[in-house]
């Protein structure tokens, strides 16, 4: 696969095809009015509408989805207000079409193969190409809060037609997309309970002549799948080659748990991907040399309890003391004499200023450990959060404390962003926001202070 990040795609609410006539799918042409016909010669699946809502994504509309039921999750000052953006990074309640990660939750892992090759691997071998790295990054990233459990089938589950029938590739046709999804659910439902799962990966045999790498994706659907009495409102579906890239499984989840691409994707496709975050989050490059999700997303997720949060007033300023943010029970920071440093891990880990009715400044520290280990700087990391920007629209940037200097050539994904945290003995202020940040000093345990002066 290239190193190009990979988009979601959403599909939206249709019109339901219960009492549909033919003359309802004219402008779809005649392969979808002969998809119509087809469907009604599928094997029965346990639930009958999960063949009708697979082929919703062919019949392309403009409605939209109602908005989810809201639950509170916090009350913070500085928790921005969830918008109608897909994938909003407005923390004040929970979008509950998603699952929140606070638990352990179920993966099952479906493994297809087709008619036109022998797979060449197993599905033992493909999971081990994702499992336990995936499981690992979560329980990090989470301090042990949240556990994604794998259930791989053990067995290859066939196909109906040949891999080169779907077309597939990185932003592969609606109709092509909906086939494979409904191949797939019918193929695999007679082995699969559905309901037991809280994830769904449909992971394709990587040397079929018709797999694409660059096609692995999230498929989100307003109108959800329904099989075994339960919905699937969304699935990862995986292409990857073997061995696949470095977490690109679990940039794929971090979609499952409603967080946006960070990444920047040029009109004509060309250009830098990863100028808005560089290596600093998962879900802006899984190949970052930082790959930690940003204290930001973590705040969201439930993984950092409202005390660990600081909120600094504007107009004023506060002395913060930060530990290290993927410091945890697991993974303990460096003390200021190079010894491990043990007992972080719950106290402050992120500092935000308020600077509009959408948006943020955020501050939090940042260095080799956890799943930073590679990280190419250490020191104070400020980025812009904006909660009305869309999915891939920069919904975060990275503040560059360093503009003029470059880091980590031969490693990092972007080397202008990979000294961008402030150093200790360093000041900053953040440009056009009257926001002034010194790094103080470090405490015996590993932690940061800092200070923080609004204007």
């Amino acid at each position: 696969m290239s190193r190009e990040p990979l988009p979601e795609v959403h599909v939206p609410r249709q019109l339901p095809l219960t009492g549909l006539t033919r003359e309802a799918f004219q402008g779809l042409g005649r392969g979808a009015a002969r998809g119509l016909d087809r469907l009604r010669e599928w094997p029965r699946l346990r639930t009958t509408a999960a063949v009708f809502t697979t082929m919703s994504a062919l019949a392309a509309t403009s409605l939209l989805s109602a908005p989810s039921v809201a639950e509170p999750f916090s009350s913070q000052p500085c928790a921005l207000k969830r918008t109608e953006a897909h994938h909003s990074e407005g923390l004040d309640t929970w979008n509950t079409a998603y699952p929140r990660p606070v638990r352990s939750l179920d993966a099952v892992m479906v493994f297809l193969s087709f008619p036109d090759s022998v797979p060449l691997t197993s599905p033992a071998e493909l999971t081990a190409d994702h499992f336990p790295a995936t499981t690992r990054f979560f329980e990090r990233a989470s301090y042990g809060r949240f556990t994604l459990r794998p259930h791989p089938l053990a067995d290859w589950i066939r196909m109906p037609r040949p891999s080169t029938a779907y077309a597939i590739q990185r932003d592969w046709s609606a109709p092509h997309r909906a086939a494979y999804l409904r191949d797939a659910l019918a193929a695999a439902d007679g082995q699969v309970d559905f309901s037991r799962y809280d994830v769904v990966y449909f992971v394709a045999d990587p040397d079929a002549p018709g797999v694409d790498s660059d096609a692995t994706k999230v498929v989100n659907l307003d109108t959800p799948l329904r099989a075994d009495g339960t919905d699937i409102r969304r699935v990862v579906t995986v292409f990857e080659n073997h061995p696949p890239d470095r977490l690109v499984l679990a940039h794929e989840t971090g979609h499952v748990f409603d967080l946006p691409d960070l990444y920047h994707r040029p009109v004509d496709g060309r250009g830098d991907w990863d100028t808005h975050v560089g290596d600093w989050d998962l879900m802006g490059s899984q190949f970052g040399m930082a790959p930690d999700l940003f204290g930001w997303h973590k705040w969201k997720l439930g993984w950092l309890q409202p005390r660990q949060v600081a909120c600094v007033r504007q107009r004023g300023g506060a002395r913060i003391t930060l530990e290290p943010l993927g410091a945890g029970p697991e993974a303990p920071a460096r003390g200021t004499a190079g010894a491990p440093a043990f007992g972080l891990g719950g106290g402050t880990k992120l500092a935000v200023v308020r600077t509009g009715p959408d948006s943020a400044l955020a501050f939090e520290a940042r260095g080799p450990v956890g799943n930073d280990t590679a990280a190419c700087r250490q020191g104070i990391l400020v980025y812009r959060i904006r909660s009305t920007a869309e999915s891939g629209r920069g919904p975060v940037q990275v503040i560059d404390a360093h503009p003029h200097t470059e880091a980590c050539w031969e490693q990092s994904v972007y080397p202008p962003l990979a000294d961008a945290p402030v150093a200790l003995g360093e000041s900053f202020t953040v440009p056009g926001e009257g926001v002034r940040v010194d790094v103080e000093g470090r405490t015996p345990s590993g932690a940061w202070t800092v200070r923080i002066a609004t204007g």
